[in-house]
């Protein structure tokens, strides 16, 4: 967890109105299931005040499980593996600049289904 986490926007989350559960997947969900909640939860981060906040924590934790700021976790796992672990972003604001394009690109209207 980086040194530096402030915790305050997750009290302005859109996630705190909705079940918990459509952010982080059940054991063994796969395929269609998997994508279909994925996209419900991204839905959610699209509209959210703080999403950019969650994000950039989410990659500067290598957050492992869950939807976190738009981004799910394979995303993030290959957000993760272009990174150079040597620079890796630690300061606050440093892992949504560095993933930056991933981020906008996790609540695009394509990737929402609704281009």
């Amino acid at each position: 967890m980086p040194s530096d986490v402030r915790w305050f926007w997750q009290d302005h989350g859109a996630c705190r109105e909705t079940d918990p559960l459509l952010f982080f997947h059940p054991q063994n969900e796969r395929g269609s299931a998997r994508a279909k909640r994925d996209r419900a939860a991204k839905i959610v981060c699209a509209g959210c005040t703080v999403r950019l906040e969650c994000a950039d924590y989410a990659v500067r934790a290598r957050e492992p499980y869950g939807v976190w700021g738009g981004l799910s976790e394979d995303e993030r796992e290959q957000i993760y593996a272009r990174l150079d672990s040597r620079h890796y972003p630690r300061a606050q604001g440093e892992g949504a600049r560095v993933a930056a394009r991933e981020i906008a690109e996790a609540v695009s209207p394509r990737v929402l289904g609704i281009a």
